[in-house]
């Protein structure tokens, strides 16, 4: 690309500059570049002057000062090619241009050179090469030497308005003198302002750097076509694991990888380019093992609002996805362990009751049996032998013999014994049968709940928490807990039977562990159906036990968390689980310790037509074990 002539013409002027000068500031350099253009200018107008003396006769000091200056003004474009500062050049040719000016105004004694326009070369030249001071000590000796010295030395000479004139070339130097001075103080400032913006800048882009650099994350920016423009060492690290090499600039980002993920990078670019914020993750397949990129790409717009390039942000988040992996199977074999705890202590309840119905069915049947054994069937045989001996004479028997006369009645009290014995043994039967139907139930119960898992079905709250309820029945009898219903009339809800009845026999069976852990005498157990806020259901389960501690509640709920020397932390965690899936919320209040403590449990009053048993099916393995805590 050819040079403009601005170009070429500075190209030229540095030429005359030392090495340190063309490094130098801008304003030194400029006025390196002023000083050298300044020179050869004047030269130019000594050469005239010397070329007129020789043509014409000059007065001599006019020609030494010609060939003063052309010596002054050759030596400083010599010296600027060995100087480091234009200070003293500038100086100098001030000093010369002044000098010059002066002689040879007082020498020729001529208007037409005391009112020369190239007086004002003065305080231009000089206030841009030394600043305001010099530059007004440079044009204060002008501005007195055609103001004052002048017509004072052609005083008589002059005619007319010549001396108005000389006061009017005085002024206009200090106005030059003044609009330089204004020129400059402002290109000061500017290059100040300008100045501290690049601190500021580079202070900025210093911070923006370090940060860049001393994050994990990978930073790269791109240009509209995907090239790289920056990479931080992040970005050059992975690359380098990846492709073998170093990350060049001007190259793809994603040019090496495979070609699926090749093609959803451009994907990404081309939602990028459109404007939008994409965040989306990608697999990078290095030697050792597969890396999992979350990629945020955001557009970078320029004028206007166009999109003129992109930033890619990245982070490796393979740790973390391999952690989630194992903890979702951590999660799974806790739900296996919760779930067989909750089905032994299911088991544990219905083995209670049975075994409590089997003890009274063992008494029943041993009463049975003495019953039996009691029975007077020998003295029904001795009665009906001793009929058989008097089968030939059972009439004088029966009248004359002493024994056939009390024969009747005691015929008639045996009768009456055996109907007594035949009664109390039919009682303990129908006492047996209760037990034995008692049994039956419960195992009836347990399997209706045990294979009801995953089906939504309209069900009458009340009885169902009845049924948890019974399940512990002998048990809270045994200890003395007094359990009080406060049911009020609610209609039947759509609800999965196997989840809420896991939450419920969770939430008796901690009510019956506080209550056992107090030493109060009046342990009372109530619960609570009825109408809750917002359209919703409530069930609530209160105790007067051990309570919970304020720094405890918010940790209630909480996977792990137990205030029980067996426990395991997985009951309430996965009852608050189950309501959720339920669109129900679980919650506890608690007066502090000893001050007993109430479990919330709200649920949507929905229909059939808002029930999702895909969803239910699918997360209804994940709360069998709600009674475990």
């Amino acid at each position: 690309m050819s040079q403009g002539p601005r170009a070429r013409f500075v190209e030229r002027l540095d030429g005359f500059l030392s090495e340190s000068l063309r490094q130098a500031s801008p304003l030194e350099l400029g006025r390196a570049r002023m000083l050298v253009g300044v020179c050869w200018g004047l030269l130019a107008c000594d050469a005239l002057v010397l070329l007129q003396a020789v043509l014409n006769p000059v007065p001599l000091s006019i020609v030494m000062v010609a060939v003063a200056c052309v010596a002054g003004f050759g030596g400083a474009l010599v010296l600027l090619r060995w100087s480091s500062s234009t200070r003293p050049l500038a100086l100098l040719l001030c000093s010369l241009v002044t000098a010059g000016l002066i002689t040879n105004i007082l020498t020729m004694k001529e208007l037409a050179v005391a009112t020369h326009a190239s007086i004002m070369l003065v305080p231009v030249v000089s206030v841009y090469l030394l600043g305001w001071r010099l530059g007004l000590l440079f044009s204060a000796l002008i501005c007195v030497s055609v103001g004052l010295v002048f017509p004072l030395h052609t005083w008589g000479s002059l005619e007319g308005p010549g001396p108005v004139l000389c006061s009017f070339a005085a002024v206009y130097v200090l106005c030059a003198w003044s609009m330089s001075w204004l020129f400059v103080s402002s290109r000061d400032e500017t290059y100040a302002m300008v100045e501290q913006m690049v601190r500021t800048l580079r202070e900025s882009e210093g911070q923006l750097v370090s940060l860049i650099e001393s994050t994990d994350d990978l930073v790269l920016s791109l240009d509209a076509e995907g090239r790289v423009i920056t990479a931080n060492h992040s970005a050059k690290q992975l690359f380098r694991r990846i492709a073998g090499r170093e990350l060049r600039k001007g190259e793809p980002a994603f040019g090496e990888f495979p070609s699926e993920e090749r093609a959803r990078w451009n994907g990404f670019m081309a939602r990028a380019l459109k404007g939008e914020r994409v965040k989306e993750e990608m697999l990078l397949p290095p030697k050792e093992r597969l890396i999992t990129l979350e990629l945020t790409v955001s557009p970078v717009r320029g004028d206007g609002g166009r999109v003129v390039g992109t930033t890619l942000f990245g982070r490796d988040i393979t740790a973390r996805k391999e952690a989630e992996a194992r903890l979702s199977e951590m999660h799974r074999n806790l739900l296996d362990v919760s779930r067989q705890a909750g089905m032994a202590e299911i088991a544990t309840g219905v083995l209670h009751n049975v075994g409590n119905a089997l003890n009274s069915v063992n008494v029943s049947a041993g009463v049975v049996t003495e019953r039996l054994h009691g029975l007077r069937v020998p003295a029904m045989s001795r009665a009906a032998e001793l009929l058989e001996e008097h089968a030939a004479d059972l009439g004088s028997f029966v009248t004359t013999d002493p024994r056939g006369r009390q024969f009747p009645v005691y015929l008639k009290a045996l009768a009456r014994r055996l109907v007594e014995e035949r009664d109390a043994v039919l009682e303990e039967m129908r006492t047996l049968c209760q037990n034995l139907d008692h049994i039956k139930a419960v195992v009836s119960m347990q399997q209706a709940h045990a294979s009801s898992s995953g089906m939504v079905e309209l069900l009458p709250i009340p009885e169902l928490l009845d049924d948890a309820l019974r399940l512990h029945a002998l048990s809270f009898e045994t200890v003395g807990i007094q359990v009080r219903r406060e049911y009020a009339q609610v209609p039947p809800l759509w609800v999965d039977r196997h989840k809420l009845l896991q939450i419920l026999l969770n939430l008796v069976s901690n009510a019956r562990h506080a209550l056992l852990e107090t030493g109060r005498e009046d342990k009372q157990l109530t619960l609570r159906v009825g109408p809750g806020t917002g359209g919703r259901l409530r069930i609530e389960v209160e105790d007067n036990g051990v309570g919970v501690t304020p720094e405890n509640l918010p940790r209630l709920f909480t996977q792990g968390f137990t205030t029980k020397r067996d426990g395991h932390g997985f009951g309430l965690h996965i009852s608050a689980l189950a309501a959720e899936e339920m669109r129900g919320s679980l919650f506890c209040t608690s007066a502090g310790q000893n001050r007993g403590a109430t479990f919330t449990l709200e649920l949507p009053t929905r229909d059939a037509s808002l029930v999702e048993p895909a969803r239910s099916r699918h997360s209804s393995g994940m709360i069998e074990a709600a009674v475990a805590r």
